[in-house]
């Protein structure tokens, strides 16, 4: 089932139809580069661009705006380009960079579209395995076309806890101690990637997904993914959430219920500016 309520494009096709002939060649494009000649520059402490980031970009943006010229665009490297209508694509041309750049086979490529703040459409494509995880809102969550599904499970004791520290010392320390208040727990994996590490929750592989230092590229699809997959997403605190919130608690309502209760009273749930 394809997307239907927003307009189609210039040439006739859904937003998922182009939304699909965007993320796959990007995806092959990143595939193809992977291990080869990497250049590498710094946008900041601990944060880094490849030339695969950018020629990404540039080429899916290019075919977005030929499809939809009305539509806005926010993008990682490039930032945000209004649009004439309430549409707007937000685009992680590389997750993972870090992963990629250090021969890590864990990275994709994030694609959604947004009215507004709502998230209707996202598409996370891992080009080495070749899964394309897709929600819709009101469809339901898919990868490969098989549909996703939350844990069932009621123990974060007994649950998979995925997570990332990012790049800012002070709040990665915190949530080091967060898994030490939920400690035990059945495994604990550092992803590298939050795109992924939403749909990994979105698919059951996690039971749970937290991040203190996010942006709108990195979560717009995957908020829609979790929900879609019968998972619930807010912020640190418990509350509601928008793709510009900076912290996130993903997970399936149980273990999310379980998490809040663990980690109550820690500074990482507290409201701080970073």
């Amino acid at each position: 089932m394809s997307l239907s309520l927003p307009p189609r494009s210039r040439t006739g096709r859904t937003v998922e139809e182009v939304a699909l002939r965007a993320v796959r060649p990007a995806g092959e494009t990143v595939r193809a580069a992977f291990q080869g000649e990497v250049t590498v520059r710094s946008k900041g402490r601990g944060n880094i661009v490849t030339q695969v980031d950018t020629q990404v970009e540039r080429e899916t943006i290019a075919l977005l705006r030929e499809e939809f010229p009305d539509f806005g665009i926010l993008a990682e490297e490039s930032g945000a380009t209004a649009g004439s209508s309430d549409y707007t694509w937000v685009l992680d041309p590389l997750d993972g960079t870090r992963n990629f750049a250090h021969g890590v086979p864990f990275f994709c490529v994030a694609l959604a579209l947004v009215k507004g703040d709502d998230p209707l459409l996202g598409l996370t494509y891992d080009p080495l395995r070749d899964e394309l995880f897709r929600a819709a809102k009101s469809e339901g969550a898919t990868v490969n076309g098989k549909p996703l599904a939350v844990t069932r499970n009621a123990d974060l004791g007994e649950g998979s806890v995925g997570l990332d520290l990012g790049y800012h010392d002070e709040r990665a320390l915190e949530a080091l101690a967060v898994l030490q208040a939920v400690w035990p727990v059945q495994t604990v994996r550092i992803l590298g990637s939050a795109a992924l590490g939403f749909a990994y929750a979105a698919a059951g592989r996690l039971d749970l997904y937290f991040h203190h230092h996010l942006s709108p590229w990195d979560v717009a699809g995957g908020i829609l993914m979790v929900r879609e997959a019968g998972g619930v997403v807010t912020d640190r605190r418990g509350g509601p959430v928008t793709l510009h919130n900076e912290d996130f608690v993903a997970s399936n309502p149980a273990v999310h219920a379980d998490f809040l209760r663990l980690t109550a009273g820690l500074p990482w749930r507290k409201d701080k500016n970073l």
